[in-house]
C-alpha cells in the first residue's frame, strides 16, 4: 500500500480538469461498498474535486472489492 500511495506523488503536477488549480495530496475519506477508507488523494485545494488514481481503481479498489464480495 505504500508503494501504491507514493506512486501518487506524481500527480501533484497534474491539474484540476474543472478549475485549472494544481491538485495537492489531501487525506480523503472514501466509502467503497459500505466500508470507509481514508488516503491520501489528489485533491484540487479550489474546488474540492478528487481524483482516484488508474492503479488504485483498477488494483487495490477491485481487491477489496473482491474480498468484501465473498463475504
Amino acid at each position: 500500500m505504500k508503494e501504491l500511495l507514493r506512486s501518487f506523488e506524481k500527480y501533484r503536477d497534474w491539474f484540476c480538469v474543472s478549475c485549472g488549480c494544481p491538485m495537492d495530496l489531501k487525506k480523503t475519506d472514501i466509502t467503497y461498498l459500505g466500508s470507509q477508507f481514508s488516503l491520501e488523494l489528489p485533491v484540487c485545494p479550489e474546488c474540492g474535486m478528487v481524483f482516484v488514481p488508474e492503479e488504485l481503481a483498477t488494483g487495490k479498489m477491485l481487491e477489496v472489492e473482491k474480498i468484501l464480495e465473498d463475504k
